[in-house]
């Protein structure tokens, strides 16, 4: 993995950390404002962290509006915002860049992205009719959209918490994670046995709510199905989780595994 891309947070800052979107705007802007209400009530001397966990695009119907407001909300000076790469983003690039054909991405929620940046996608699930698409999709995704999928990072260290899209290679030294296993980990890290010293914060494998093993906290609430969105606070003491969903949003505590 390439070092610049595994770059550390400033230590001992109010952090969160944001799991998968996957289009749904409206459950965004919720935990959005529980966020900002929660910064100003801890009141930190500077600006917090916060750290998106990745897919912010696919399934649900507003990827468009997703990244519109994660742009807007970088510009926030109460966060240091710091934005991974997921899976469905790479799906996406792969897509523009014309190094996959779009069928297998249509199968994992691409045609809702088509969709969110006003491009119909093809009824003929075939490699011409979704090449065909591949230029009216180019021209519709705004060039800051095109830089912001460009510059999405593929770690963030901060003291003892990794934050990662799927999880890591156990026993693999994280200058030397593939990018795959960053983006694609599954079984691997979630019944390995691992002997680093990193709180992995991830998302990538869902659950109706955030949950938790040795080492590791997985944000990933659904939010397309569950219409559940989940983000933690990181403050030196225990671990709370802000959530949000279709009928309103309320914090909770939750006990970590190991």
């Amino acid at each position: 993995m390439p070092e610049e891309r595994a770059t550390p947070l400033l230590t001992h800052r109010l952090t969160y950390a944001v799991g998968d979107i996957h289009g749904r705007a409206d459950l965004l802007a919720r935990l959005l404002t529980r966020i900002r209400a929660d910064r100003d009530a801890r009141a930190p001397a500077g600006p917090a962290s916060i750290v998106f966990l990745g897919d912010y695009v696919d399934r649900g119907p507003h990827s468009r509006e997703v990244i519109d407001q994660l742009l807007a909300f970088a510009q926030d000076p109460g966060f240091e915002s710091r934005f991974l790469l997921g899976n469905h983003e790479d799906a996406m690039l792969d897509y523009l860049d014309g190094r996959i054909s779009g069928l297998g991405w249509s199968k994992h929620g691409g045609d809702a992205t088509l969709r969110s940046y006003g491009v119909a996608p093809p009824r003929e699930e075939s490699r011409s009719a979704w090449a065909a698409c591949r230029d009216p999709f180019r021209a519709a995704v705004p060039p800051t959209h095109r830089v912001f999928l460009e510059r999405l990072e593929l770690a963030v260290a901060q003291d003892s918490l990794l934050f990662v899209h799927a999880g890591i290679r156990p026993g693999v030294p994280l200058d030397r994670q593939e990018k795959r296993d960053l983006l694609w980990i599954r079984s691997e890290f979630l019944q390995g046995e691992r002997d680093d010293h990193w709180l992995v914060v991830h998302g990538h494998t869902p659950k109706e709510e955030a949950y938790g093993g040795p080492g590791r906290l997985c944000l990933d609430s659904g939010s397309y199905l569950s219409g559940r969105l989940t983000a933690a606070v990181f403050d030196g003491g225990d671990v709370a989780l802000i959530e949000t969903h279709a009928s309103g949003s309320r914090p909770f505590p939750v006990q970590l595994a190991g």
